[in-house]
């Protein structure tokens, strides 16, 4: 593929963002663009490898190879038709997934990968400029009729799915607003909002129809659900965030994640929020307890907003900066990874833990922590330890908790249908992505516990071809 020698001659070439000091003026996207002969020479980079490992790194299994030779080629409009053959929203995933087939490239071993996602993304913008992503509403109709619950990635991908399948096709959102963790959950500067709208005016021409503002299980039934549709598609997410139960925890300045970075998307939206409800960095010192993106959406939106000073804490040790023998080629390496929010300033550390908070007049102004050491037993098991005389205060006017997510919210929706659960807490399903209860479905973090964008789009298709199966008795989906 590609160019046959091209690893051999050409380096790896990424765009340059927007200088620091200019991209926190905004909330817009500042990454670059490369010219298009600089992407068809990163295409030629592409190996006749035999074994395209990038393919088992892609949780959708992309054809990486096929559409990186494309490019060099300067056959762009077929590249974008192999591109959307494996995923819905490239335009999705060229922005925010973490591009796991770039380690699995073969190119990897011993020098820099190919440059997959920013070609992904140049492939898909290039696209839409040209006009080439048209609505692809369904031949026939079939007469079937399927709620999808929730918009976030798994739902909206199902839906296309399942309408290009012929089946009418109902998205639920209780938030205002289309879009999930896609509209709510990541910044501007990562995902702007324009990208999520243009894909859905293609679904709503293709005959998606899309209901905001209903809490299905509370607004609208589950007897109801069940008696108006065919099947049902679950694809809530894994909405209950990891709490820090510890003393002080209930003092005003103390947030969930998700609730700071929801009002600041509402905000640059246009929306009116009284000053009295918005969760406002401005001016304070933060600190955000966990390490991993939602963190880093965290701090670069404070810094955005003016904050004093922002300190990142992280209960795990600092990852190292390359593979080591316990990360072999072509799996995903725990090594260290810097967003471009930790470019733009902010403090990160590691092996510390949150002992309690502490303030007056209810509101919180200091956080106390102690440092961990990590050790590992001779039966191999690690095990932290808080290290005497380690304790430290530090002020602390917002915190913000970026610990992760439980699992899905079982209260209403799901205890009303009576779904299983799998040992971690996830809804349980079937190789069909069917739950235990026949006709209904789940997809995306809701199944799987929180991941990632990808993986909810490959989950989202794999719900839709269950779905078909279920009401049709085979399917044509891939």
């Amino acid at each position: 593929m590609g160019k046959i020698t091209g690893f051999l001659e050409i380096p790896r070439e990424t765009p340059r963002d927007a200088p620091v000091e200019e991209r926190l003026r905004h909330f817009h996207e500042f990454h670059g663009r490369l010219p298009e002969e600089a992407l068809q020479r990163q295409g030629a980079r592409c190996m006749d490898c035999g074994v395209p490992t990038c393919h088992w790194g892609c949780p959708l299994g992309n054809l990486i190879p096929d559409w990186n030779d494309l490019v060099y080629r300067n056959r762009w409009k077929e590249a974008i038709d192999r591109l959307h053959q494996t995923n819905n929203f490239p335009d999705f995933t060229g922005r925010v997934c973490p591009a796991p087939c770039e380690p699995a490239c073969v190119l990897s071993i011993n020098d820099q990968p190919v440059t997959i996602k920013e070609i992904e993304r140049h492939i898909v913008e290039t696209a839409f400029e040209k006009g080439w992503i048209p609505p692809q509403p369904p031949k026939r109709e079939t007469g079937k009729r399927v709620a999808v619950v929730g918009s976030g990635p798994a739902g909206l991908a199902a839906a296309q799915q399942l309408r290009r399948a012929g089946h009418e096709v109902i998205v639920f959102e209780k938030a205002d607003r289309i879009g999930g963790l896609l509209r709510y959950g990541i910044p501007d500067f990562k995902l702007e909002k324009r990208i999520i709208d243009r894909r859905l005016d293609q679904m709503a021409a293709e005959g998606v129809k899309f209901v905001t503002r209903v809490h299905v299980g509370y607004d609208l039934s589950v007897r109801d659900l069940r008696k108006n549709f065919d099947a049902v598609c679950l694809t809530g997410g894994a909405m209950q965030p990891r709490d820090l139960p510890i003393e002080g925890r209930g003092l005003r300045g103390i947030h969930f994640a998700l609730e700071f970075l929801t009002l600041a998307n509402k905000r640059n939206a246009g929306d009116w929020i009284p000053e009295s409800e918005f969760i406002s960095a401005r001016d304070k010192n933060v600190v955000i307890i966990g390490g991993g993106d939602t963190g880093a959406d965290c701090l670069g939106t404070a810094l955005r907003q003016g904050a004093r000073q922002v300190r990142q804490f992280e209960i795990l040790p600092k990852p190292p900066l390359q593979r080591t023998e316990s990360m072999p080629w072509p799996y995903w390496p725990f090594i260290l990874r810097s967003s471009t929010s930790h470019e733009e300033g902010g403090t990160r550390d590691w092996c510390v833990s949150t002992k309690r908070f502490s303030g007056e007049n209810g509101r919180v102004q200091k956080l106390h922590a102690v440092r961990l050491a990590f050790e590992t037993t001779p039966g191999g098991q690690r095990v932290m330890n808080e290290i005497p005389g380690s304790e430290f205060e530090i002020e602390a006017d917002l915190v913000l908790l970026a610990m992760g997510f439980t699992g899905p919210v079982k209260e209403g929706l799901l205890k009303g249908l009576g779904v299983e659960y799998s040992e971690r807490g996830s809804v349980q399903i079937d190789e069909n992505s069917m739950t235990n209860l026949p006709g209904i479905f789940a997809a995306g973090d809701m199944s799987r516990g929180a991941s990632l964008v990808v993986w909810a789009i490959w989950d989202g298709r794999q719900a839709a071809k269950g779905i078909d199966r279920y009401l049709m008795g085979d399917t044509r989906l891939t």
